[in-house]
């Protein structure tokens, strides 16, 4: 019996992945604002937040969970709070490297993967010596929005075919 093909691999998941946390950043180089709820604008991004334009590549960021706790290992820390990595949405549950070449639906809005996300020189501001190196490989990913809705936290997030 021959093995499955990279194709076939790359389209399974073990499960749908679950929004965390939900933020926005209504101006540069401010905190993020934690939400319930934010509304996903289709070709814009996220309403209220200050990379929301029209035809851009990171419209929304997207972190797990898993590599926050992986990050706040590599800083010898027991945790870190996810508003100082400034990213949209914290998710539990999926890879989001998984996504790549993706569409995907969170809450009532669809997704599309459009890079990774990686780490600016703010993070050894806000994490201290090392921040910047611990978080490389563990930013998390760039999408736009293809579908306008709501996205709330506990929401799953779901694959498209």
């Amino acid at each position: 019996m021959l093995g499955k093909s990279i194709r076939e691999l790359t389209s399974q998941l073990a499960q749908d992945g679950k929004v965390m946390k939900v933020t926005i950043r209504p101006y540069r180089k401010q905190p993020p604002l934690m939400m319930t709820e934010v509304n996903a604008i289709a070709e814009v991004g996220l309403e209220g937040d200050h990379y929301a334009s029209k035809g851009g590549k990171r419209q929304v960021t997207l972190i797990s969970q898993e590599h926050i706790n992986a990050v706040a290992s590599f800083m010898g820390k027991e945790g870190i709070d996810p508003l100082l990595l400034r990213r949209n949405i914290v998710t539990s549950g999926i890879n989001l490297l998984a996504l790549k070449n993706r569409r995907f639906q969170i809450g009532q809005a669809i997704l599309e993967y459009t890079g990774e996300c990686h780490p600016c020189s703010r993070m050894e501001e806000n994490l201290g010596r090392g921040g910047y190196n611990a978080m490389r490989g563990h930013g998390g990913i760039t999408c736009r929005v293809i579908q306008s809705g709501r996205i709330t936290r506990g929401d799953s997030i779901k694959v498209l075919d």
